[in-house]
């Protein structure tokens, strides 16, 4: 049966939000157990802190393997499968024994996150008109952000209160409704992958446009987590915050993401290459301007927020070009998009670890953030000289 595309939002997007949500929690609850784990498996900080690093490359290398794995099953049982991918990988890490189960629990986890993502992009755009997708998106990336606002807090309250364990039980629990709303939901019909050979989608990847898009969403994210992965120093430090006041403020980071993200599909609705470019340049006005926000406590507060909408709102134009881009290869370049956003983001944890330990300090942290997306933007306006006057420029450019 065929799935006409609705000119509402269809309430499978919600179903797909749902599982957005147990993953964005799992990927960012550690963040507030590390000092639990740490103490518990008899380890360093440092070596706890590889249970992050370790799920964002996880996601890199995992979403092409893995969509392409699965590129003609269809997409509903691709999605219900990886979500009890995520739910025995969440199991994995409550009844972890040492460190080392837990990180690779921690890997097995994170197969699911690029490809849910990317093939989810595919379906939730296949449920709605084709000036909705971008909306579409969206609304399935709102779980990410409402997991940042809601459920990463909830997740270390659970730790701090009755053993991190306990929080993996309950996101294994999140885990376990989503696929049942999945399956509820989101409907069953033409959503199965086209079944095309490996290299045709390699080759599909392999335009420049793609691969352009790619760059741009690493190159975007890695400039703001040059700035967020230290936000908590930032605050106090550079601001004069005190520690109590952190987690407050950054509610103000969550409720932008979630406002950017709405923002960010609604004008890539309306115009996917004029939203392109003017949340790039948003986001590096915000990086760039915070620098002197900083010295202020209200300002920072309000540029918090500032950063959470700019940042989310590059977010849907960024996958509707790769998605408009890849033809037939769309949702292994939808998963590898997500890959690039989780690269961007260990980049640019790498690069203002380099500024605060070898340079200028948490003081320069937001202007280098800027600069690195504005070499997204760069490579933004690029990509649209290219397709605008290709017969200007070399044909091998990119290539």
């Amino acid at each position: 049966m065929a799935i006409s595309p609705s000119r509402s939002m269809p309430v499978a997007l919600y179903a797909l939000a749902a599982g957005a949500f147990g993953i964005g929690t799992t990927e960012f609850v550690i963040m507030g157990l590390l000092i639990q784990v740490a103490a518990d498996l008899k380890v360093g900080i440092a070596t706890a802190g590889l249970l992050i690093s370790g799920y964002a490359l996880g996601v890199f290398a995992g979403a092409p393997i893995l969509t392409v794995a699965t590129s003609r099953l269809p997409r509903k049982a691709v999605l219900i499968g990886l979500m009890a991918i995520f739910t025995l990988g969440n199991i994995c890490c409550a009844m972890a024994p040492n460190y080392t189960v837990l990180l690779l629990a921690r890997v097995i986890t994170s197969l699911a996150h690029g490809t849910f993502f990317g093939v989810g992009s595919v379906v939730a755009t296949s449920l709605v008109a084709a000036d909705r997708r971008a909306s579409a998106i969206s609304i399935m990336f709102t779980g990410l952000t409402i997991a940042t606002l809601l459920g990463v807090p909830a997740g270390a309250w659970l730790g701090l209160h009755f053993g991190w364990r306990s929080t993996f039980w309950a996101v294994a629990a999140i885990g376990i409704v989503a696929m049942l709303v999945i399956t509820a939901l989101v409907p069953a019909g033409h959503e199965h992958g086209k079944r095309i050979a490996v290299r045709d989608e390699l080759r599909a990847i392999g335009n420049p446009s793609v691969l352009f898009g790619l760059l741009m969403t690493v190159l975007g994210f890695a400039g703001v987590f040059t700035v967020f992965t230290y936000i908590q120093p930032i605050l106090t430090e550079v601001t004069g915050f005190a520690q109590s006041a952190v987690s407050p403020i950054l509610l103000m980071f969550g409720l932008g993401l979630i406002a950017g993200n709405l923002l960010g599909g609604k004008l890539a609705d309306r115009q996917l290459t004029r939203a392109l470019l003017a949340t790039l340049i948003a986001l590096i006005v915000v990086l760039g301007v915070m620098t002197f926000a900083l010295q202020s406590k209200v300002l920072a507060v309000l540029f918090v927020g500032l950063l959470g909408i700019a940042a989310f709102a590059t977010v849907p134009p960024l996958q509707l070009w790769v998605l408009h881009k890849a033809e037939d290869a769309k949702s292994l370049a939808s998963s590898l998009n997500i890959g690039a956003f989780n690269l961007g983001n260990a980049l640019g944890a790498w690069l203002g670890g380099i500024v605060v330990a070898h340079g200028p300090g948490l003081g320069a942290l937001t202007w280098v953030a800027a600069f690195i997306t504005f070499s997204g933007l760069l490579v933004a306006l690029w990509a649209l000289r290219r397709e605008t006057n290709p017969q200007r420029l070399p044909t091998n450019a990119c290539a």
